[in-house]
């Protein structure tokens, strides 16, 4: 996803959706708390998040299914305090698909053109076309519960998209889908979005999910946004160890800020281990930091590198995970602290090439850390 897209790099774009210091609260529990956020027109926006997080408040909001206690909701420019859910150019996919079990799939899909009174020919134009955009040429006459669980999916998707909506709001779409559809259906909804260049903004707490298919994410925590980026950069460069914590995989060492360079600073570990990193947030020697380590960044090996010192750690293998595509080690280091490394499965060997309780050797290079005071 994403391609030379990045309108949010451009000063001068104008964001078609626009959070201003917006609060929300239920009974003594802040939902959101002065939040704000841009979204650009043809964007495919993740708010990506746990639970309780706000994501969903902030979705219902702009629908206007929810009111802000404080701050703006402004949609091309225009405060939508004021316009009613009906009337607003946006349309929300529910993860229930809330279809019509009386309908036909045709039926569901022109039910809110019926509502605006088009005329017939135009509404049974329109949903051919959409039933032709989600691959379900020929099923019109079918009834919901005729269909599987993608098909239903697609064809709320359809419905969502009949009125042509300038944002489609989708609340956890891909949640009743087995593991394998989803990750079809992820691919199948990025590629429908670029052809369309509609607005399309998704809640979900998959991560995979928002990392697949938006262009930009926010991550969320308690009603507060924590980082907005694309999703290489939240992964690359998480913000926080929260962040680095809830995306993927990662291993946290902390120490203390021994020196710093030019070309990054030396952290000390608890039993004097050195660990290099790239530049990265301004420290001071002895400060107290963290470093956010992937487990695919780490080299692990049963023999001591040549260059053995600094991001060379000895550890004792204690937990093997076999996963099919990687291999993950789990290795105690003397400080006690494991650190997990992956190592892909490029062969069809079934005898594993480290085993347990084995001495190994984790190594990485100084631009695979990121430094973090927070």
């Amino acid at each position: 996803m994403g391609g030379t897209f990045a309108p949010w790099i451009d000063p001068g774009a104008k964001p078609m959706v626009r959070f201003e210091a917006v609060s929300k609260r239920f009974a003594e529990t802040a939902a959101l708390d002065q939040l704000t956020l841009d979204i650009y027109e043809r964007e495919f926006f993740a708010l990506l998040g746990p639970s309780g997080s706000g994501k969903t408040t902030l979705l219902r909001m702009l629908a206007g299914f929810e009111q802000p206690d404080e701050g703006r909701v402004l949609l091309d420019g225009i405060d939508i305090a004021r316009v009613p859910p009906y009337a607003r150019p946006v349309n929300m996919m529910f993860q229930s698909y809330a279809l019509f079990p009386h309908l036909s799939v045709a039926g569901n899909i022109g039910f809110g053109l019926r509502q605006e009174g088009l005329p017939r020919q135009e509404i049974r134009r329109r949903v051919e076309e959409l039933l032709a955009m989600v691959k379900l040429e020929g099923l019109g006459n079918r009834r919901p519960h005729q269909l599987s669980g993608g098909q239903r999916q697609r064809v709320a998707l359809a419905r969502s998209l009949a009125k042509r909506p300038k944002v489609l709001l989708l609340d956890e779409p891909l949640a009743a889908l087995d593991k394998k559809l989803r990750a079809e259906t992820q691919f199948e909804l990025a590629k429908l979005q670029e052809e369309l260049g509609t607005t399309f903004i998704i809640v979900t707490h998959d991560q995979e999910e928002a990392m697949t298919m938006a262009h930009r994410m926010a991550v969320m925590d308690r009603g507060r946004i924590v980082q907005v980026a694309t999703p290489s950069e939240v992964y690359e460069q998480p913000a926080s160890r929260w962040v680095a914590d809830f995306i993927g995989d990662v291993n946290l060492l902390e120490g203390v800020v021994g020196e710093v360079a030019a070309g990054g600073a030396v952290v000390v570990g608890p039993k004097g281990d050195r660990v290099r990193t790239a530049p990265g947030p301004d420290v001071q020697p002895g400060q107290r930091v963290w470093i956010a380590l992937r487990p695919e960044k780490i080299r692990i090996g049963t023999e001591q590198p040549a260059n053995a010192g600094e991001n060379c750690l000895r550890g004792v293998v204690k937990d093997i995970a076999y996963r099919g595509n990687v291999i993950l080690y789990k290795v105690r280091l003397p400080s006690g602290t494991e650190v997990t490394a992956s190592v892909a499965n490029q062969t069809r060997l079934i005898e594993l090439p480290i085993g347990w309780d084995e001495d190994v050797w984790l190594t990485w290079a100084p631009v695979a850390g990121v430094l973090l005071t927070h």
